[in-house]
């Protein structure tokens, strides 16, 4: 990562002190409450997607990449503020959320007015297109996350519905971030496409991995749990439902259903995943959709900036955090 952030550490740096400008307020309290946004900010690949996306077709990078990479943070940090209030979330990237120092009420209100913030950054600037790029992204994830609570209730997702609703609620926002850096310096539609294609399977990629977490491995450590906790039921879980006995398949959705926070229950659940070759099928199909990616941008000359594409999407595959 670090050698990703040397590559483009002029434009990150131009990015943070604009996105910081951006969110400025004249009301003391929220001046207050983005001064701490802006602290903790997290590992800014989103933005990092969008500047080596612009500079994969311009060594110039414009003012209008700073505002994509600005409009696609101030999104993100949104719907994390949102997401936050409806989990009930105590914390954030190791530190308090929003509505755990400020409350509910509060936390909405940020979320909106980061929203707002995002909105009229694009508008004042009249980056139309831009903005219609992440709109759509964020109609995308709040579809996502709605069909998610829907088919949670009935324990019935398959394999197609599970990749639906994380095209939607992960990779829809890469995907958007990566043609918008496109579309700043190239001004070509089937550039962004291209761009925004490729951001879609890093994003699947992406969030395939953050479901792995929830088992655990050698190099994480320690399997958590949460999304069972939750009743989500992410690919390692939709496998070993297709997969196990009617005998196993009933007692894996009796426990889910009614025992969803029992520790122990918890953990029978996770070693018949990891014993059905759930853990195996699952990162197998995240390391297609990462080599799905990088033969799109393999389809551009060797540089500088591809290799460091190439770097940052094995980073989401190989992460341990």
């Amino acid at each position: 990562m670090d050698e990703i952030k040397h590559l483009i550490s002029k434009e990150l740096h131009d990015f943070e002190s604009k996105f910081a400008d951006a969110v400025k307020s004249h009301v003391p309290l929220l001046d207050r409450i983005m001064h701490y946004i802006v602290k903790r900010k997290g590992k800014q690949i989103r933005p990092m997607f969008v500047l080596l996306s612009a500079r994969l077709f311009s060594q110039d990078i414009q003012e209008s990449t700073y505002r994509a990479a600005a409009l696609v943070e101030l999104l993100h940090t949104a719907t994390l503020v949102h997401d936050d209030v409806v989990d009930d979330a105590s914390e954030r990237r190791g530190f308090f959320s929003i509505n755990a120092l400020w409350k509910n009420k509060i936390a909405v209100l940020v979320g909106d007015y980061l929203l707002s913030k995002g909105l009229l950054l694009s508008l004042n600037n009249h980056d139309y297109r831009t903005l219609q790029i992440l709109t759509e992204a964020v109609k995308e994830m709040s579809e996502g996350e709605l069909l998610q609570m829907e088919k949670t209730r009935k324990l019935n997702i398959q394999e197609d519905v599970y990749f639906e609703i994380i095209r939607r609620k992960t990779a829809s926002l890469l995907a958007a971030a990566c043609a918008a850096g496109a579309w700043s310096t190239s001004g070509q539609e089937d550039a962004a496409e291209q761009m925004r294609h490729f951001g879609e399977k890093v994003g699947i990629a992406f969030q395939i991995k953050d479901d792995l977490f929830d088992y655990g491995t050698d190099k994480i450590g320690k399997p958590t749990g949460i999304d069972i906790r939750e009743k989500k039921l992410t690919l390692p879980l939709i496998y070993t439902l297709q997969h196990a006995s009617p005998e196993t398949r009933r007692r894996i959705i009796y426990i889910v259903r009614n025992h969803n926070t029992d520790k122990e229950k918890v953990a029978e659940v996770i070693a018949l995943v990891k014993a059905s070759g759930g853990i195996d099928y699952t990162r197998d199909k995240m390391f297609l959709y990462r080599d799905e990616a990088l033969a799109i941008l393999h389809q551009f000359p060797e540089s500088d900036i591809r290799n460091g594409l190439e770097q940052l999407v094995r980073f989401t595959t190989d992460r341990t955090f």
